[in-house]
């Protein structure tokens, strides 16, 4: 459940309210039974990382062969036998 900081407009008390979602904002002082108000604060989010770019999220084709070229290559140079040394002639 959130917690909500209220402030009263008449005596300046402030206090925490730890509240659903669905119930009613405050409106009466528990100290003077002045107006409250609800204060708005920054919130606790942090971006960090470069970002985000346009094809973070795509499976283009650029990808695919990147892939496909790199095991190929791999492939290609593990398979392949080495070769003898030829005999000498003498």
């Amino acid at each position: 459940m959130p917690t909500y900081a209220y402030a009263c407009t008449s005596c300046g008390h402030r206090f925490d309210a730890v509240q659903k979602f669905s119930d009613a904002s405050l409106t009466v002082c528990p100290e003077c039974g002045g107006d409250l108000r609800k204060q708005y604060g920054s919130i606790g989010v942090t971006f960090n990382g470069s970002g985000f770019y346009r094809t973070d999220s795509r499976s283009g084709s650029g990808a695919k062969s990147d892939a496909s070229t790199s095991s190929k290559s791999g492939s290609s140079t593990s398979t392949t036998p080495a070769s003898a040394p030829a005999p000498a002639s003498t």
